[in-house]
């Protein structure tokens, strides 16, 4: 089906890879560090950084909040070092924050509002917020959409519970339909352009890439030494552009 104004996301972990997003024609930026593990949350100084960077494109920023790799059930000391995140990070100027929670199969509705309720007196206003990919190791994604919206949650990044968006199109579909108008689904993991048409298919408007490449050999002493577990990663302008252009054809 045709997809009106269509919605470009980029995740990202450094200035370069800020610099890429918006010469490629990103619509939004999503700023973590560490996405080889799926994204941590980034320092205050790559989220200044990255603000400096958008102010004169009027892209926004939001910024991701998770504290650690691993799974999504946070004890009460991470959930306050979330929180502490997030407060930092809103002292930056980002326009948005990008967590999630769960446990035992199911959104972990107490720590999501505790954190919430955080955000909003920290900001003293309400913080548009994503529910990141925490949904998808939920026992049942499709009734998760309406506890993310019920919390208070802008938009939902999934794969519908599977590797790639791509394979969880159907699932993702009866997200969209359960979502209707109270709460936006955001299609990630494994995005190119080929794969555009078919979540475009299943209803989805905003897509979510990393749109990176290798960035070459790592210095085996790097390795040798304990600094990286292998290459890095980075964000490709010519394949953010790519991206572009493909969902700007599923508007046409």
């Amino acid at each position: 089906m045709p997809v009106t104004n269509a919605t470009l996301e980029i995740c990202v972990e450094s200035p370069a890879g800020v610099a890429a997003a918006i010469a490629g024609g990103a619509d939004r930026i999503e700023l973590c560090s560490a996405l080889a593990v799926g994204g941590l949350t980034p320092s205050a100084g790559l989220a200044e950084a990255a603000l400096a960077a958008v102010r004169q494109t009027g892209i926004p920023v939001f910024a991701m909040v998770r504290p650690r790799p691993g799974d999504f059930t946070y004890d009460r000391g991470e959930l306050a070092v979330a929180i502490g995140e997030a407060r930092a990070l809103l002292s930056t100027g980002v326009d948005g924050l990008v967590f999630g929670t769960c446990a035992g199969g199911r959104v972990d509705t107490a720590t999501a509002q505790a954190w919430m309720s955080a955000v909003r007196d920290a900001a003293g206003r309400t913080v548009p917020c994503t529910f990141h990919r925490a949904i998808d190791l939920t026992d049942d994604p499709v009734a998760s959409v309406e506890i993310a919206a019920q919390l208070g949650f802008d938009r939902i990044l999934t794969s519908g519970g599977a590797i790639r968006a791509d394979e969880g199109a159907a699932t993702i579909a009866r997200m969209v339909a359960s979502a209707g108008s109270a709460i936006r689904v955001m299609a990630g993991s494994g995005v190119r352009p080929d794969t555009i048409p078919v979540l475009a298919a299943a209803g989805v408007r905003e897509f979510h890439a990393s749109a990176s490449r290798p960035s070459g050999a790592l210095d085996p002493r790097v390795a040798a030494l304990g600094f990286a577990s292998g290459p890095s990663r980075v964000t490709d302008a010519t394949l953010v552009a790519a991206l572009r252009a493909a969902t700007n054809a599923t508007s046409r």
